[in-house]
C-alpha cells in the first residue's frame, strides 16, 4: 500500500459545508421498556421517517430491557398512542433535545486553546491530527502516524502506530473508533488510550512486547459534519447520483454476509448498507489495512457508543463462532477490571444474541475474513438522559474507568502471543 504523508493546515472540503445548523427543537427521546414480544413490534418503526433508535440495552441492575428512541414532533402523538394501545411501558427521557444540544454547543465553543491534550471537551478532527503529530515529534522512536486512505470529501484517515521495538515482529492490537459520526465519546476514548500508552510511563509494560495500531476517527467527514451541522449524523458523506440522500452506514458496509439482515437498501436510511460491500472509501481503506496486517493483528476493538456492551461475532446470524467461549472469557475479565475502576458493568455476548442482527459490521469481517480470533465491538456508556450527547464533564471519568479493560486486553495478548 502506498503510504501518504499527513498534511495538516487549513482543510478545504470538496463541498462547502452548510452554515445552517440542524435544529432538534421539540424532538423528544423516549425510554421504552418492552417485553421480548413487544420489542419485535417496535422494530416496525426502524426505517420509518421521524424515528431514530438510539440504543437498545439490557439494564444489568434491574434485568429489564430498555430502548431509547428519538421521535420528531410530528410523530409523537401517534407513537405515544401506539405505546399505550400495546401496553408498552415508557417514560420521557428528554423533553426537548435542542436544549441539550444548545448547551453542548456553548460548552464546545467556550473551550480554550492549549498546547497539551485534555479531556474536558470533545476534540475536532484537526485537533486530533495535530496531537498525533505532536506525539511523533516528541516520541519519534515510539510513535508513527500514517494515512491509510482518504475520505469521500478528501480528508486523510490517520492511524497512530505505537511500537517500542521489534521491527514489525510483535503482535498487534488494532483499535478503530468514530466509524459512526455522532458517537463522540468513541474518538475521545481512542485518543485517551493513545495518550496513556505513549505519555504515561506507568503503562510501558503494555507496549514493551505488543504494538498498538489505533485509528481514532474512521469516518472523519461524518464526524466533522456532526460537529458543524447535524449533531446526530451517523453515516459517511458520500453521494449517489441516483438519490438525493447522502451517506452510507459504514458499519453495515463490510463485505461479509453484507445486507443479510439489520441493514437497509434505502439510501435515506441511517442503516443504509451502501450500493455494495466496501463501496465507501473509509471502509475500503480499513479493509486494506487489516489485510496487510492480518498476520500480526491478534485482537481488534471497534469502539462505539452507546449501551454498555462487550459484543463479539456474529452479527449476521444467531449461530456462535466455535471459539465463542474464548471470546467471552476474555471480555469477562476485561469487564471485571473496569468495574473495579468505577465503570458500569457491561452486558456480554454475541451481537445478535444480546443486541440485534447487524450484518456487514466490521467485527464480523475482521474475524471472518481477516482471521483475527479476538474481534469485538465495544459499546461505551451513554449520557444518561443525554444519550449520545455524553456531557464533556464526563469524558475523563468514562475513558479512564474503561482503560483497565484495555490493560487486560494488552496483558492477554502479551502473555499469549508475544
Amino acid at each position: 500500500m502506498i503510504r501518504h504523508v499527513v498534511v495538516l493546515g487549513c482543510f478545504l472540503a470538496c463541498v462547502s459545508a452548510s452554515v445552517n445548523i440542524t435544529t432538534y427543537e421539540g424532538h423528544k427521546v423516549y425510554k421504552v421498556f418492552p417485553t421480548e414480544s413487544q420489542a419485535g413490534i417496535l422494530k416496525t418503526f426502524h426505517d420509518l421517517e421521524g424515528y431514530d433508535f438510539w440504543g437498545s440495552y439490557h439494564n444489568v441492575s434491574t434485568g429489564i430491557q430498555e430502548l431509547d428512541l428519538m421521535v420528531t414532533p410530528e410523530q409523537q402523538e401517534y407513537f405515544v398512542k401506539f405505546l399505550k394501545e400495546k401496553n408498552i411501558e415508557y417514560s420521557t427521557l428528554v423533553e426537548d433535545l435542542e436544549t441539550v444540544f444548545q448547551a453542548e454547543r456553548v460548552q464546545q465553543n467556550s473551550k480554550t486553546a492549549s498546547s497539551r491534550i485534555s479531556f474536558n471537551s470533545y476534540l475536532r478532527y484537526d485537533e486530533i491530527q495535530t496531537y498525533l503529530l505532536q506525539l511523533v515529534t516528541n516520541y519519534p522512536s515510539l510513535v508513527t502516524v500514517e494515512n491509510i486512505g482518504f475520505t469521500y470529501e478528501g480528508r486523510p484517515i490517520v492511524i497512530a502506530k505505537i511500537s517500542s521495538g521489534g521491527q514489525g515482529s510483535r503482535p498487534v492490537i488494532a483499535i478503530e473508533a468514530g466509524i459512526h459520526a455522532r458517537e463522540w465519546i468513541a474518538p475521545a476514548t481512542a485518543v485517551y488510550i493513545i495518550q496513556q500508552l505513549v505519555e504515561n510511563s506507568e503503562n510501558y509494560d503494555l507496549i514493551s512486547h505488543v504494538d498498538w495500531h489505533i485509528v481514532p476517527v474512521t469516518n472523519p467527514d461524518g464526524y466533522e459534519f456532526s460537529h458543524t451541522t447535524t449533531r446526530l449524523w451517523r453515516k459517511t458523506r458520500s453521494r449517489l447520483s441516483s438519490s438525493i440522500c447522502i451517506g452510507t452506514d459504514p458499519n453495515r458496509n463490510f463485505d461479509f454476509y453484507w445486507m443479510e439482515g439489520g441493514a437497509s437498501s434505502n439510501p435515506c436510511s441511517d442503516t443504509y448498507a451502501g450500493s455494495h460491500g466496501f463501496s465507501e472509501p473509509e471502509t475500503s481503506a480499513y479493509h486494506n489495512y487489516i489485510l496487510e496486517n492480518k498476520d500480526r493483528i491478534k485482537l481488534y476493538l471497534a469502539t462505539h457508543s452507546y449501551g454498555n456492551y462487550f459484543l463479539y461475532p456474529w452479527g449476521y446470524t444467531e449461530e456462535l463462532p466455535e471459539d465463542w467461549r474464548d471470546l467471552e472469557n476474555l471480555v469477562r475479565s476485561a469487564n471485571e477490571a473496569q468495574v473495579a475502576a468505577g465503570a458500569p458493568s457491561y452486558t456480554i455476548g454475541s451481537t445478535t444474541h444480546v443486541l440485534y442482527i447487524a450484518a456487514g459490521g466490521s467485527d464480523d469481517w475482521v474475524k471472518g475474513v481477516g482471521g483475527v480470533k479476538y474481534s469485538y465491538t465495544v459499546e461505551l456508556p451513554g449520557g444518561g438522559i443525554w444519550g449520545f450527547d455524553l456531557p464533556a464533564s464526563r469524558i475523563l471519568s468514562t475513558v479512564s474507568s474503561y482503560f483497565p479493560a484495555i490493560r487486560v486486553f494488552g496483558n492477554y495478548i502479551k502473555d499469549n502471543y508475544a
